[in-house]
């Protein structure tokens, strides 16, 4: 599966790379704003995206949003550090498919990322 990863640490987006990419699944980019994650959903058509609510220049559930009117818009899975319901209910109605904690473990992870591919 192509995914694009977008966090605004770095370490997080290496962590993930290195845990999809181990499972087979390829990471076409990497992003650490959303704007620059919607440039580059529409420039590599990822079939999933992974990222973070709290986004600089444009946040986490907007790029949501706004991926889902891409020509080919992507499988969105959530991470993030909020577990507050009402974050989990304005992603899942922008359109994102899932919602994982950062306090998830790749056994949380990885079977999220077969059930949406």
């Amino acid at each position: 599966m192509r995914v694009l990863l977008a966090d605004d640490h770095g370490i997080v987006r290496r962590g993930l790379r290195s845990l999809l990419e181990e499972a087979g699944h390829s990471v076409v980019a990497e992003a650490a704003d959303g704007l620059e994650t919607l440039r580059l959903c529409a420039e590599h058509h990822p079939e999933l995206l992974i990222l973070d609510i709290a986004m600089p220049k444009l946040n986490g559930i907007e790029v949501v949003a706004r991926a889902q009117k891409l020509d080919r818009p992507p499988a969105v899975i959530v991470l993030s550090v909020h577990a507050d319901e009402s974050y989990i209910m304005r992603a899942l109605a922008a359109g994102a498919r899932g919602y994982l904690l950062k306090s998830a473990t790749d056994e949380d992870l990885l079977p999220a990322v077969r059930a949406i591919s």
